[in-house]
């Protein structure tokens, strides 16, 4: 029936427009020349309260044990989250998406998806239906099927956390895409127009950089976009789209299988939304949101995506 209403409602819209430009300020890739990072390689972290881990700089990125600063905090991890598969080159879950499944900018945040759900995006990474980022695609091609049941069920049973804020501003500090294609603040300092983009950053640049999952990210998106969002994600905006909440759940935090939105990476659901405009992002899911998504311009997915973040997860 979910489905019926869906298909019934994208009937009424009216003809389908040119996809748009592709917004580069959602797909980081790190700059050829970057400033020093502010924590060097060899650098040590004391264990923060509550941990007793204390690592280098250059060991949190070890993408075959990731560090677990809180094993308390979440319930005990798989050898494919924690560890990965180095025989097969599948890096572990956690060092990208974090042991609370939240992830950074340039990931996605994973906690609380259905597993069903998770398992069918990695069949469609490995089929090429999902395109857009080639480490997930090399993975997605020699990861088992009991691997990825064990990582879905995992951060299914993962609770959604607060992660982001959005904060709504003209001006932004400067920023660069450090290494693993990490938006991090410029350490010259300064500020810059933030234009119609998103721009996120670590709340704390040491808790993101050495992969603790203690506190998330902020984003600054435009004045304004918020309001606008929420009416694009309420009512549909007038007949460009179609109400988030038909398949996402009135309150955007998912709907039997539908993965939730709210809370989520701004940038992460920009991409995601054109992605599927542009084909870049087919199959099944993708289908069922084509429609939905052919008539958005560039600002609309912002305050989509900005709207989404400023909920609770």
């Amino acid at each position: 029936m979910k489905n019926v209403i869906g298909v019934l409602a994208l009937a009424l819209l009216p003809a389908v427009a040119a996809a748009a430009d592709k917004p580069d300020w959602a797909f980081p890739v790190t700059e050829k020349v970057v400033p020093p990072p502010r924590f060097e390689g060899g650098r040590v972290r004391p264990a923060p309260p509550g941990s007793t881990l204390s690592i280098t700089r250059a060991k949190a990125d070890d993408m075959y044990d990731i560090p677990n600063w809180f094993p308390e905090r979440y319930p005990s991890m798989p050898k494919i989250v924690q560890f990965g598969n180095k025989d097969t080159q599948v890096r572990a879950c956690g060092s990208c998406h974090l042991p609370n499944g939240a992830g950074h900018d340039e990931s996605a945040y994973v906690a609380g998806l259905p597993a069903a759900y998770f398992i069918r995006q990695m069949a469609d990474w490995k089929s090429g239906d999902r395109k857009f980022s080639a480490t997930m695609v090399t993975m997605a091609k020699v990861i088992t099927d009991a691997e990825i049941k064990d990582a879905a069920d995992y951060f299914a049973a993962v609770k959604p956390s607060p992660w982001i804020r959005v904060v709504e501003t003209d001006v932004v500090p400067k920023s660069y895409i450090g290494q693993g294609n990490k938006r991090l603040v410029h350490p010259d300092g300064g500020s810059e127009p933030l234009g119609d983009r998103i721009i996120e950053v670590p709340e704390d640049e040491e808790v993101v950089v050495y992969r603790d999952p203690s506190s998330g990210f902020v984003a600054y998106v435009p004045k304004g976009s918020i309001a606008r969002g929420k009416e694009l994600a309420s009512t549909g905006g007038g007949g460009k789209t179609i109400a988030c909440g038909i398949c996402h759940g009135q309150t955007l935090r998912g709907l039997g299988e539908v993965p939730a939105i709210a809370g989520r990476h701004p940038n992460y659901i920009v991409r995601q939304l054109w992605n599927m405009q542009s084909g870049e992002r087919t199959g099944t899911s993708a289908a069922l949101m084509k429609q939905v998504v052919d008539r958005l311009s560039n600002d609309d997915m912002l305050a989509i995506a900005a709207y989404a973040a400023s909920l609770t997860p």
